[in-house]
């Protein structure tokens, strides 16, 4: 692995990085405060061919990897990581699974939108009663010969109360459980019996939309199965070896600018006639970020790396993954004690960088269940796909 960004890769970096400091960086506190959601950024970052990582471009991909992708979305989410969802919510989410599940006509017809940011994507897994163990889903999708007739909701879903087009997985051969599950393209604008209920009272990611869904007698047309039938769990397993890379990404990422943004402070705050930054306690707080910083940093790239070469990496995207969650919350956590009293003000970012945090040891996979998938492959449980 190559740790020497190409020239193309830093042009990426650098538009990455200008588009977040001029576009999201201005209203990140009021997007926080209101818990808005602005869909125009989506827009501007289809525009700006952000949203095209890993896809091909007859479908309006940009003609670049996971590492690109991975190099990007750094940037976005290093300031402000509710926008670290429009990737994986358009790109590694829906778009990425259409190419590689579905048929030339799908491809064609909802490819486009999700990459060029017309259309808002979601994907729709958890239940309120099914996280982890996804075969026990209870939501149904009955053939009724001409149609799929959907009943049951979803709870937890980024971006669902706003989206126009998402992955939605049903029960369709009930009692063979994970052998009975299949992959829908739901259009939502266009779909009745769809009811989107926003989840508001949540710890973080603010400006990121979350919502329940409930479907009551919704009529699906039979084309917008994806794969073949009862395939479904195959696909979801497929799919979140992607999105979890969006996971990874942010924790690393968020536990960066929290190095970032306390070193600043330590350098700045005077205390006993000297910067804090002098005293050694602090000093230690500031190696353990690096430290975690760094490591978490090279298993994001390695893995990324791996995917672009076509290697097996399951459980180089999972060790990214968990550990970037405890990268993140150890340097929210570490940098509320660098800013002292002020770190427990809204004025600076500590309380948001912290409530951000916690969402990666829960999202795409539990840290729990993520330790299983490395321990399992370690031990040959299972093999490294």
């Amino acid at each position: 692995m190559d740790l020497n960004f190409s020239e193309e890769q830093l042009m990426v970096q650098d538009m990455a990085r200008k588009f977040a400091k001029n576009e999201i960086e201005p209203f990140v506190d009021e997007d926080e405060e209101n818990h808005h959601y602005r869909r125009e950024i989506l827009t501007q970052m289809g525009e700006l061919g952000l949203l095209g990582f890993c896809i091909p471009e007859e479908y309006g991909g940009n003609g670049m990897g996971w590492m690109e992708g991975v190099i990007a979305l750094y940037e976005i989410s290093k300031v402000h990581t509710s926008w670290r969802l429009s990737i994986s919510g358009n790109t590694w989410g829906p778009a990425m699974t259409i190419n590689q599940y579905g048929t030339k006509e799908q491809k064609e017809k909802w490819i486009p939108p999700l990459l060029s940011g017309e259309a808002v994507g979601s994907f729709a897994i958890t239940e309120a009663d099914s996280g982890s163990d996804v075969a026990s889903m209870k939501m149904i999708a009955e053939d009724k010969g001409d149609h799929w007739l959907m009943n049951g909701s979803k709870m937890w879903i980024s971006g669902g109360h706003v989206s126009d087009l998402g992955l939605v997985y049903a029960v369709t051969e009930k009692g063979a459980g994970h052998k009975g599950i299949s992959c829908f393209v739901i259009d939502y604008n266009n779909t009745p019996g769809v009811t989107r209920i926003p989840i508001n009272k949540k710890v973080g990611m603010f400006a990121a939309p979350t919502s329940e869904l409930v479907f009551e007698n919704a009529v699906v047309p039979k084309e917008h199965l994806l794969g073949d039938l009862n395939n479904g769990f195959k696909i979801c397993m497929w799919q979140l070896n992607n999105t979890r890379m969006g996971c990874a990404t942010g924790g690393a990422s968020l536990a960066a600018a929290a190095l970032e943004g306390s070193v600043q402070y330590a350098q700045e705050r005077m205390q006993f006639g000297q910067p804090i930054g002098k005293f050694q306690l602090i000093q230690e707080q500031i190696a353990e970020m690096k430290l975690e910083d760094e490591a978490a940093k090279y298993l994001l790239y390695n893995a990324a790396w791996l995917k672009d070469n076509n290697l097996p990496n399951q459980q180089q995207t999972s060790m990214s993954k968990l550990y970037s969650a405890k990268a993140s919350v150890h340097a929210a956590n570490l940098a509320m004690k660098v800013y002292g009293s002020y770190g427990y003000s809204t004025e600076y970012p500590c309380g948001r960088w912290l409530r951000d945090s916690k969402q990666f040891e829960t999202l795409e996979g539990t840290s729990n269940i993520h330790t299983t998938i490395v321990a399992g492959i370690e031990l040959g449980f299972q093999p490294n796909r």
